[in-house]
């Protein structure tokens, strides 16, 4: 007797090809609905299931494989007498091989205007409950749920046998398909049916059966790490890398920083990042300008940090960060000249990504629980003037810069900033006055002046003493949340002392 292959994919992706390499292996094909029509018209025998169970399809095509001859030939312990007598008794040939891909129930639910019903109609149930079915008896049989497995699997059967490690990791992969399957519908249903969601699902969903990429290591050397991608990346999680040492951990997370920042500006520009926090930010439409005025701010702490820039990268651009030891360089594209000149620099990593993908809540573990938050997304800038002197133009376009760049630096983060360029950055203090100083040190260092800049704090002065070092540096506006129990005294200092000030009304803490 042949052995029996039961296939019946949603993704007909590469099925031809498939099913014609299994009946040269020697199988014959068990098939349902649309798969036999296809492979009956592409020129493939396949056995319908109903001829295998005696019933019909009903219900539309909800009943098919729903049958006890199925899953008896499916299930069957074929090191159990009893089973296999079981088998003979019915007339089931045992299935050795299961390919079953499920609905595609996320992308209709994420269709514009699609209707309830038809997110009902896309809930696969015969499915699933085969792919289990053969997941767990992976001692005798492979299950397969992923196109892309297609030539592995027809390798091993040309070269011998499906052995019982490569099942395993079939089976694993099994289960954890369905379990994306149905944390999607848990995830995405509830909308359609008028009912509140779920904000963990909203973060966790998209992450059950990603592929795992090993990572060089995770924030430090003993530690384990891989990155998870979707199976339809978006933002810098569909990187390309053209060069460089393997990435780690804390690569990825800078390059996202960096990433998700260079998107914040206020116009096209470059950011460095280094341990988590910015340390330069510049403005311009040429990238060799926007980098060499992110540079200026700190040039120090961007030694072996991430550079993003939302400019493609052109020759100049990558001669000059040549000159700076970095570990990542990340862009929307870079052209042949700069591919050449970034050649220079053989362990230099540069990735080239998408816009960042629509913004998706934030996970962090703590000791034995997990917190999930939405994100820190969008922008209002309709501030409010608190003080007798309104901000210059130049001076908003500083305010807008240093406000943005301080929602992604470590808290308590105050950002100094002129028009183009960030010229100091303090954070990650527990005093925000330390990082007003920190600011303010940063640009000395830098030799830059403070004359005539802005700042923008994270969250709220809580005395006027941050203000009053600003200010005796040179800097003549402030953009904060407000919102603290002083807010009249600090008002009331920046008057004295001749800043325009305005109230964001938004705090922008990053822990």
């Amino acid at each position: 007797m042949k052995r029996q292959a039961l296939v019946s994919v949603s993704d007909k992706r590469g099925l031809e090809g498939f099913a014609r390499g299994l009946i040269a292996q020697g199988f014959e094909v068990l098939s349902t609905g649309g798969t036999a029509r296809v492979l009956r018209t592409a020129g493939i025998a396949v056995r319908e299931i109903s001829e295998l169970t005696g019933s019909p399809e009903v219900l539309g095509g909800r009943v098919k494989t729903l049958h006890p001859k199925v899953y008896a030939g499916i299930l069957a312990d074929l090191d159990d007498p009893a089973h296999r007598a079981v088998l003979d008794e019915w007339g089931v040939p045992p299935i050795a091989l299961v390919v079953v891909n499920l609905y595609p129930f996320a992308a209709t639910a994420a269709r514009p205007g699609v209707r309830a019903a038809e997110v009902i109609e896309n809930i696969d149930i015969g499915g699933p409950t085969l792919v289990r079915a053969a997941a767990k008896n992976h001692r005798h049989v492979a299950v397969v749920v992923d196109p892309d497995d297609y030539a592995p699997v027809l390798a091993a059967l040309q070269t011998g046998e499906l052995d019982e490690p490569f099942r395993r990791r079939l089976a694993v992969k099994a289960f954890r398909h369905t379990a994306a399957y149905d944390a999607a519908i848990s995830q995405a249903l509830p909308a359609h049916l008028g009912l509140p969601g779920s904000l963990l699902l909203d973060g966790i969903a998209p992450w059950l059966g990603a592929e795992e990429i090993p990572l060089r290591y995770g924030e430090n050397p003993h530690q384990g790490a891989v990155f998870a991608r979707p199976r339809t990346p978006a933002g810098l999680a569909a990187f390309a890398q053209l060069q460089g040492k393997e990435l780690s951990y804390n690569n990825l997370m800078d390059a996202d920083g960096a990433w998700r920042l260079a998107h914040d500006l206020p116009g096209p520009g470059v950011v460095i990042v280094k341990h988590g926090g910015p340390c330069g930010a510049g403005l311009g439409e040429v990238p060799a300008t926007a980098y060499v005025r992110a540079l200026a701010c700190d040039p120090v702490s961007a030694f072996g940090g991430v550079i993003a820039s939302s400019l493609p990268l052109d020759g100049e651009a990558a001669t000059r960060i040549g000159q700076l030891f970095a570990e990542v360089v990340v862009a929307p594209a870079v052209n042949q000249e700069a591919r050449e000149a970034f050649l220079a620099k053989k362990n230099l990593r540069i990735l080239t990504a998408q816009r960042p993908a629509a913004p998706a809540p934030r996970l962090r573990v703590i000791d034995g629980g997990l917190l999930v938050q939405s994100a820190d997304a969008g922008w209002d800038e309709s501030w409010r003037v608190v003080t007798e002197r309104t901000p210059s133009e130049d001076e908003r376009a500083a305010l807008t810069l240093a406000w943005r760049v301080a929602k992604h630096a470590p808290s308590n983060a105050v950002v100094i900033a002129n028009a183009t360029a960030t010229v100091g950055i303090g954070a990650g203090q527990p005093s925000r006055v330390d990082s007003c100083r920190i600011a303010v040190e940063k640009a000395g260092a830098a030799g830059l002046s403070l004359a005539g800049t802005a700042a923008g704090s994270d969250a709220f002065f809580p005395f006027p003493d941050g203000v009053e070092v600003l200010a005796e540096a040179g800097v003549s506006a402030v953009a904060q949340p407000g919102g603290s129990v002083r807010d009249a005294e600090v008002v009331e200092a920046a008057n004295r002392l001749g800043i325009a000030m305005v109230f964001t009304g938004r705090r922008h803490f990053r822990h």
